[in-house]
């Protein structure tokens, strides 16, 4: 199956993006896709072989799931690469230039979500993590 890519344009050096992308504390920050949610627990071992689990929920608790995967690759400020636990492939892309980062998201789609869908909430998640990246 194609994978699905989502990117954002974040005007921000390319080290706070960075950390702000792998760091615990601000992973909680922005990683979700809508205002009614939120990441209350993350753990990244950021290494390739190390683990990485976010629990993704609504802020009433309502519904949620831990989202887990290993790093298969870590080239820091650079790429990043994992397989979620399902085996689905997760590829980061940080491409510095002119003061700004792309950061650009592939990864293979499941099966019970509309391609759409499954990008939608992906970009929102990007859109989230930009403003908190400009934030800093």
């Amino acid at each position: 199956m194609e994978s699905i890519v989502v990117e954002v344009l974040v005007p921000q050096e390319l080290d706070k993006v960075w950390e702000a992308w792998t760091q615990p504390e601000h992973i909680q920050k922005w990683n979700f896709a809508s205002d009614d949610w939120h990441c209350p627990e993350v753990i990244n071992d950021l290494k390739a072989g190390g683990a990485l689990q976010w629990r993704m929920e609504s802020k009433d608790a309502s519904v949620g799931f831990d989202f887990k995967g290993t790093y298969q690759e870590v080239r820091p400020q650079e790429f990043i690469c994992y397989h979620i636990e399902d085996g689905r492939k997760v590829e980061i892309s940080f491409i510095e230039s002119d003061g700004q980062v792309k950061l650009i998201e592939r990864f293979e789609p499941e099966n019970q979500n509309s391609l759409d869908l499954q990008k939608q909430g992906w970009q929102a998640i990007l859109e989230n993590f930009k403003k908190h990246a400009v934030s800093l």
